[in-house]
Order: C-alpha cells, then sequence, then structure tokens
C-alpha cells in the first residue's frame, strides 16, 4: 500500500485531481468527509461535542449545527483546539481503518486540505499538491464558486502560502491552464504512484 497525501489550495482544483485518480483505481480518504460523518447524530462524536459546547450546537433535528459551532470555534482558539481534540483522534482512526482495509498494491490518497497548515506531511509516503497561481484560484472562486472576492481572499490568506505548500510536496501538479491540460498530468502521477505502491 502506498500513502498519499494530496492537498491544494482553495481553487486550486484538488477535487478534480482526486477524481480523477479515483477514475484510476486509487482508493480515495477524504478528511473532511470523515470528519462530518464522525459528528452524525446517534455517534459518540456527537455526544462528545454536545458534552463540550451544550446542547445550543444542535439544530431542532438534533443534528450538529455547523454555523452556530463555527461562530463559537472561529472567535477562541481554545475552543477550536478543544473541538479539534474531540473531532481529529476520530477522523485518525476511521482513516485507519480504511487503510486497514485496503489491500496491498492499492494506492490510497488522503485529501487533507490543511496538510501543510498542521503539519501532516510526514504521515505519508510521498505528498502531492495541486499548484495555482494565487489570481487563477481567486478566478475560480469568484467565477465558479460564486464568492465575492473579499470572502475569497480571506479563505486563501487563513490557508498556508503557495511556498509553504510547494515546500512540502514531493509531486507538483500545475492546475493553473485548463481541464484538457490537467488530464494527462494525473495519468502520469497515477502511473508512477501505481508503480511504487506495486513495488512496496
Amino acid at each position: 500500500m502506498l500513502k498519499v497525501g494530496l492537498t491544494g489550495g482553495i481553487g486550486a482544483g484538488k477535487s478534480e485531481v482526486s477524481g480523477l485518480l479515483v477514475s484510476y483505481g486509487a482508493l480515495l480518504v477524504d478528511a473532511d468527509r470523515i470528519a462530518r460523518e464522525v459528528v452524525e447524530p446517534g455517534t459518540p462524536g456527537l455526544a462528545a461535542v454536545v458534552a463540550e459546547f451544550g446542547p445550543q450546537v444542535l439544530t431542532a433535528q438534533g443534528a450538529l449545527d455547523r454555523p452556530k459551532l463555527g461562530a463559537i470555534v472561529f472567535a477562541d482558539a481554545g475552543r477550536l483546539a478543544a473541538l479539534n481534540a474531540i473531532v481529529h483522534p476520530l477522523v485518525r482512526d476511521r482513516t485507519a481503518e480504511l487503510e486497514a482495509a485496503a489491500g496491498p498494491g492499492t494506492v490510497v490518497v488522503n485529501d487533507v486540505p490543511l496538510l501543510t497548515e498542521n503539519g501532516l506531511a510526514p504521515l505519508y509516503d510521498l505528498v502531492v499538491v495541486v499548484d495555482a497561481r494565487p489570481e487563477t484560484q481567486l478566478e475560480r472562486l469568484v467565477k465558479l464558486r460564486g464568492m465575492t472576492e473579499e470572502d475569497a481572499r480571506a479563505r486563501m490568506a487563513a490557508q498556508a502560502t503557495r511556498e509553504e505548500r510547494l515546500a512540502v510536496a514531493d509531486v507538483v501538479i500545475d492546475n493553473d491552464g485548463p481541464r484538457e491540460a490537467l488530464e494527462p498530468q494525473v495519468r502520469e502521477v497515477w502511473a508512477q504512484l501505481a508503480e511504487r505502491a506495486a513495488g512496496a
């Protein structure tokens, strides 16, 4: 098994790349999706969040009220650390389960948005960074996701810099151009990953 960390700034096209890798045969472990799953109604994760933050972080239906919880934790580093102390170990355990179920020779792609920010590069056999110029990211966020320019710039500023991401990269996929230019690059990277996984 080959453990790959996949990351990239918001609007760089990481989801596009992970989708292509899955279509070639990679097993995708999506950290954001798992983080949502471990706090679904009825889970020990949600119970722990409610014990820490109180029932006001629940919707009327008993699900986690993400905007309400976000308003609490993003205004207070201590509260954010408390939330992370609950969620991160659950995500780590679930990720380990998924990886353990992967057969030998499998390329396991971990889609981790904050890989650089959280110093997670050492956890992977190699790190793939999807790269685009900040101008390209901004344009995509405004045109494709409908964000205001101000909101897009704030989201970008909250993440690692392009230079910080590139510093942890073993492989860089340039996604500054159209999708047609992306696919051949990703296919080539996949061939390298599959070869390494088979050798491992």
